[in-house]
């Protein structure tokens, strides 16, 4: 199982096609921003340089450095267009951050493409992969990367 720290910068081979590139946001930064609840818009992303955004990417994710974050992206994006960034309660015991329980969302997701994912199977993945599987079965997401995502993470 990977470390938080090792987590905190890691993209999954199914964001290859923007890794880079950073013209989406990895969800190893939404991560950090909701855990630092911080509301920060693909606008706002695409109007950091590529050594600001490869930054974030490259942030570290404990409690301080998070802290950090929140101040930085304030101050980066207080001259946008798009103003700064909105402050979000910060994700506490959100579900992927519990690795008692398996959101049936995710399992239901999981065995309508063939794949068995237990509760075990659950709590041993880093919370960078919980979150991503969290993220991927929302309502409204396009779920392309999903089953990619449960490979990857499963694999």
């Amino acid at each position: 199982m990977a470390s938080t720290t090792q987590s905190a910068s890691h993209c999954f081979a199914f964001e290859q096609d923007f890794i880079g590139t950073w013209r989406c946001i990895p969800l190893c930064v939404r991560r950090k921003l909701d855990l630092c609840g911080i509301k920060l818009k693909l606008s706002h992303w695409l109007a950091l340089t590529q050594n600001q955004r490869q930054a974030l990417v490259d942030w570290a994710d404990d409690p301080e450095a998070l802290a950090q974050l929140g101040q930085h992206l304030r101050e980066v994006t207080r001259g946008m267009a798009d103003g700064v960034v909105k402050d979000l309660p910060p994700a506490v015991d959100a579900p992927w951050q519990q690795q008692t329980v398996l959101p049936a969302e995710i399992q239901s997701a999981a065995a309508s493409r063939g794949v068995e994912l237990t509760l075990q199977q659950w709590a041993a993945m880093p919370e960078l992969d919980r979150f991503a599987l969290c993220k991927l079965v929302r309502p409204g997401h396009d779920h392309q990367n999903l089953e990619a995502a449960l490979s990857e993470v499963l694999g």
